[in-house]
């Protein structure tokens, strides 16, 4: 039992099989060692003073866990596990309690560390509950500093200065390990609590039972030092997993925003605002730190992200998220006709939606057409559980995809649609411009190598190291690090040689050479090679494989567009890495080809993975000027290559019915203008197909 007023405190102390201190619980090690005693406020008596070992999974014990403690595996195999201990744990505090004559009680730690940081995350990992007692608290540091405003900053304590500062005995070596540091903790109290002080304890810590869902606004002021950034998240985690995760940590009302990628999908990051920056700092204590089998990154971030992510501004998606403590599900795929009889008779009575109608948000475009998305409310786990159970059921003539999903999610989905233009266009054509002699390399000479295999966490300096002498012979800008779509690294890289011998040497000398903890292999290879998997396609044993979404002829047709003379390229300003347009032939008076690099928001060729050049030893040399209608044409007619007209605009299609026609196209398309003259040579056609295109308008609209 414990009260806000308690008239006891359990003074409570433990060690892990790891780090110690100020560190405490940062390496994911488990819990120990627990040392208590009851101490009556009132009368200023105590109860027995217990200690306790606890067996952990894994009994090897860190070099300083062995120092400190004097613990060893053998005598930790005979203990009881964690559940065990802390049954005894809550009888005997009873017991000791019922002997004092007191009824409830409030724990006191040296610091948040151990409740917040060990008792709280293992519990959630080995899945079961722990008691009411362990959700409020007291930081006898923060009591201290309180009660001793001239003493050190709260930070900065610990038991031996607090003893010290107070006039105690600070032989640790008089006593057992946790021994010592439960009495001194106990006549820290007691000082605290004298005639001179008379220290009260009211205001305890307190550890939230669970994460409250809730919107959140664009007008909503978040302090930056609140929020983190958490990545490497598995796809199908929910907002509850990511509290899970940081379970013993505070985090605010409706603080977790789950990322999504330009395709609307989960990127396997979530932004996550605490309601404070001390539990800020302790979650940044969690990097690396894991959710089941996998890692999990933890940085910093700002505000501004978070609100970019989880703020919003439509009243409609505020009503709908106004009910509070609510399961969320998404639905995905749904019919364009589909209405919200249709997705409750879907669902049916075994999983009924909070107030039925009012319960489901269809995600629509700015114009009203629906997207095929919809998010449900649910009041209670169980039915949210029986809804997931219909994932990829049918419904109409389609299969329907069903996820956890947050409030945030629902922001940002909205967002995205609401924000995304009727048919969106491609950009204005870029021309590259390449002042020499740093250009990419080309052609069939074998003067490049490519490395793979390399250490996620492995930079441009780690490679340098790892080339050793050979550095000397890189060109420059000649590094080339590859980046998946998030915009990590892959593994791969490639490096410019200054000559073909160069870059065999260096294969013969490297391949399979350690770097960090992994062996590195590297291929010699050819500038051209290179170029077609820095734009998405594949080298390998099989031989090089064009990006997926280009057909075998028509890889070899990207030609480079023209390039300004300097004078000229004066006039503009790099904007950023934006595709170039696909030419339909090759010209023979064609300069040599140029790598593009696509950007991830404008992926018009690359139809699943985009590749960036990392800075600042990639190509910082590239740059992609934004060229006014004159400027195209003049570079269109030096160098022959057929760009796409202005104003025109090509667009892709994802998402069709198997059976669409022409003429559902078409339909789709009505009230637009388009130009079916102008991509004649681009795109191939039917005469059939053709004569549909150039139909009046008025009979097109029919």
């Amino acid at each position: 039992m414990t009260a806000s007023h308690s008239d006891s405190l359990v003074v409570l102390f433990g060690a892990t099989a790891g780090a110690y201190g100020a560190k405490l619980g940062s390496d994911e090690r488990e819990l120990i060692l627990l040392v208590w005693q009851v101490v009556d406020l009132q009368s200023k008596k105590v109860g027995t003073l217990h200690k306790s070992l606890v067996k952990a999974d894994n009994l090897d014990l860190s070099d300083q866990c062995r120092e400190v403690s004097g613990l060893t595996p053998e005598g930790l195999s005979k203990a009881e596990p964690l559940d065990r201990v802390l049954q005894q744990f809550s009888q005997l505090v009873s017991s000791d309690l019922k002997v004092l004559g007191r009824s409830s009680y409030t724990l006191c730690s040296d610091g948040q560390l151990l409740i917040r940081q060990v008792l709280h995350p293992e519990t959630s990992k080995k899945n079961f509950l722990l008691s009411d007692c362990f959700y409020s608290f007291y930081d006898l540091r923060k009591e201290f500093h309180t009660c001793y405003p001239g003493s050190a900053s709260v930070k900065d304590h610990t038991i031996k200065t607090m003893a010290e500062y107070l006039g105690l005995g600070t032989d640790e070596a008089e006593e057992d390990f946790g021994v010592w540091q439960v009495k001194t903790m106990v006549a820290i109290i007691f000082s605290m609590l004298s005639e001179g002080c008379n220290h009260v304890f009211t205001e305890p810590e307190t550890v939230k039972y669970k994460y409250e869902t809730g919107p959140c606004s664009k007008s909503e002021t978040v302090d930056s030092e609140t929020v983190i950034r958490a990545r490497g998240l598995p796809w199908q985690s929910s907002d509850q997993d990511i509290a899970r995760f940081f379970k013993g940590l505070n985090i605010a009302k409706g603080g977790v925003a789950l990322c999504l990628n330009s395709q609307g999908r989960r990127n396997g990051e979530a932004l996550v605002r605490f309601v404070n920056s001390e539990q800020r700092d302790l979650a940044l204590e969690r990097h690396k730190h894991h959710m089941g089998s996998r890692y999990i990154e933890v940085y910093k971030a700002t505000g501004e992200e978070f609100l970019k992510i989880a703020g919003g501004t439509s009243n409609e998606v505020a009503q709908f998220l106004s009910k509070e403590n609510q399961v969320i599900i998404r639905m995905r795929g749904l019919p364009f006709t589909a209405t919200q009889e249709d997705v409750l008779g879907f669902l049916g009575p075994e999983c009924p939606v909070t107030g039925g109608k009012e319960g489901l948000l269809f995600v629509k475009y700015p114009d009203g057409r629906p997207t095929g998305d919809a998010f449900v409310l649910f009041s209670c786990e169980e039915y949210a559980q029986n809804a997931l159970k219909k994932h990829k059921e049918i419904l109409g003539k389609r299969y329907i995809e069903l996820f956890r999903s947050t409030a945030a999610e629902v922001q940002q989905v909205l967002n995205r649609y609401m924000s995304t233009p009727l048919i969106p266009t491609l950009p204005t054509p870029l021309i590259p411009v390449i002042p020499p002699p740093y250009a990419i390399a080309a052609g069939s000479a074998r003067d490049c190598v490519r490395l793979r295999g390399l250490p996620y966490t492995a930079g441009i300096d780690d490679i340098l190291e790892f080339m050793g002498d050979a550095t000397g012979d890189i060109k420059p800008h000649g590094v080339h690090m590859v980046l998946n779509q998030q915009g990590r690294p892959s593994g791969d890289a490639f490096i410019q040689m200054k000559s073909a011998d160069k870059a065999f040497m260096v294969a013969q000398k490297c391949h399979k050479k350690m770097m960090k903890d992994r062996y590195v292999e590297v291929f010699q290879c050819s500038g051209e090679e290179m170029n077609f998997v820095l734009m998405g396609g594949t080298l390998n044993r099989s031989g090089l494989s064009p990006p997926p979404c280009l057909s075998p002829p028509a890889y070899a047709a990207f030609q480079a567009a023209a390039v300004i003379p300097a004078e000229a390229a004066a006039l503009y300003q790099p904007q950023a890495l934006l595709p170039t347009t696909r030419t339909p032939q090759a010209s023979a008076a064609a300069p040599p080809a140029v790598t593009y690099y696509p950007a991830q928001a404008a992926q018009l060729y690359m139809n699943y993975t985009a590749y960036y050049p990392s800075p600042p030893v990639s190509p910082t040399t590239v740059g992609y000027l934004a060229a006014p209608p004159g400027a195209v044409a003049a570079a269109a007619t030096a160098t022959h290559t057929p760009i796409l007209p202005q104003p025109g605009a090509l667009v892709r299609m994802q998402g069709l019915p198997y059976n669409t026609g022409m003429k559902e196209i078409l339909s789709f398309f009505q009230g637009y203008q388009y130009a079916p003259d102008d991509y004649n040579g681009l795109i191939q056609l039917s005469e059939q197909a053709r004569s549909v295109l150039q139909a009046p308008k008025e009979w097109v609209c029919l």
